[in-house]
């Protein structure tokens, strides 16, 4: 098969997925290579009966985490913070106060920047964790969508509602409890409000002149195109409609398009925004799941094991949302299927669709 050939054969899989799945309403995916040569925007679907566009905005999810922590990198290399310096150092008394409470121990003082970075600071997650009695956060969100949530309310809530998991250290616990306390612990170093750190860092230096913080920022340039829109299973959502969104914050509130997140993970991988050193030390990976480790904000998944051309690192996000890098095809996917029925299916689709098929033919 040309290569050519297989572009054209993974337009066609994402529109018949697409248009087989009634759950499935708009698909985005973004496949670049400087060494093979290749630049492949394909989107399938629609939104609001509006024709789905490589060049349209979406709710990245999860992968706002990797804006998080390189922010948090920089911070370090400018010398205003450590990786580990105790997070009570930078966030007020009422907050710190019992939020490491694990079997009658108070380990809050023992959390470091980069236990939260790394999800391991044992804290619950106020996203996915459910309470011993009451609705989950997430039920709440979804109830009461005109409600805006604070960072520092989603923190509350998981103090008040959920349990920690472990000490500090001793295990991982994707939790976006901790992101959110990373966002307020950016706005104490910088005396900036997150959103504003985020342009100023990451999106303004790099020209991502479509991204932006949703509810918080606008983007330099607004597209023509509409948002797309998140669906939970039947639920569709319009962010800006719900409010109740906001409490997502630094731990994946991000709207980007395709080739914003490409020029992020083009400059991150060529150690253009964070030295080497810096990125090597955000590269240290802790086994999280089956087949996927964490590191500082990044995610390396493994496909297939012990298979080096199929491990990739980046992060993905609960809608199957994905900013990836393939080091040993030196190969770049983003994509999002705006779907959270779609978390594990989306990583199916680029093994299966993507990666096997150009790693045979440009073999």
């Amino acid at each position: 098969m040309r290569v050519d050939d297989l572009q054209s054969r993974i337009e066609k899989k994402l529109a018949a997925k697409t248009a087989s799945d009634p759950k499935l309403h708009n698909v985005y995916l973004l496949i670049h290579s400087d060494k093979l040569d290749l630049h492949w925007p394909m989107a399938a679907g629609q939104t609001d009966g509006v024709a789905a566009d490589p060049q349209q905005p979406y709710h990245t999810a999860s992968v706002g985490k990797t804006f998080t922590s390189v922010m948090l990198a920089i911070l370090v290399e400018k010398g205003l913070a450590r990786f580990d310096d105790p997070i009570a150092n930078y966030l007020p008394a009422d907050m710190v106060k019992d939020l490491h409470i694990y079997k009658g121990k108070e380990y809050t003082f023992d959390i470091q920047i980069r236990h939260l970075l790394s999800h391991t600071s044992g804290l619950p997650d106020y996203f996915e964790d459910k309470p011993k009695r009451g609705k989950g956060l997430l039920h709440q969100i979804l109830d009461n969508p005109s409600r805006f949530w604070t960072p520092q309310e989603t923190i509350q809530w998981s103090k008040k509602h959920l349990t920690p998991r472990f000490p500090p250290g001793k295990g991982v616990h994707y939790t976006d409890t901790g992101y959110n306390l990373l966002g307020l612990i950016i706005e104490t170093i910088t005396a900036k409000p997150y959103h504003e750190v985020l342009h100023d860092y990451i999106f303004n230096p790099l020209q991502m002149k479509h991204s932006y913080l949703s509810q918080y920022s606008q983007p330099a340039i607004k597209s023509e195109h509409p948002v797309a829109h998140i669906y939970m299973d039947e639920l569709k959502i319009h962010v800006d409609d719900y409010r109740s969104f906001s409490s997502f914050y630094s731990g994946g509130q991000t709207v980007c398009t395709l080739e914003d997140q490409l020029i992020f993970m083009k400059a991150l991988v060529n150690h253009q925004i964070i030295q080497k050193e810096t990125l090597d030390i955000m590269k240290q990976w802790n086994k999280m799941w089956l087949g996927m480790d964490y590191g500082y904000g990044l995610m390396r998944t493994h496909f297939i094991p012990f298979a080096q051309k199929y491990i990739g690192w980046g992060h993905f996000g609960a809608s199957g949302t994905c900013m990836l890098y393939f080091p040993n095809l030196e190969v770049y996917i983003v994509g999002g299927f705006n779907q959270t029925a779609y978390r594990s299916k989306s990583m199916n689709f680029i093994f299966i669709n993507v990666l096997r098929k150009l790693a045979k033919t440009c073999s």
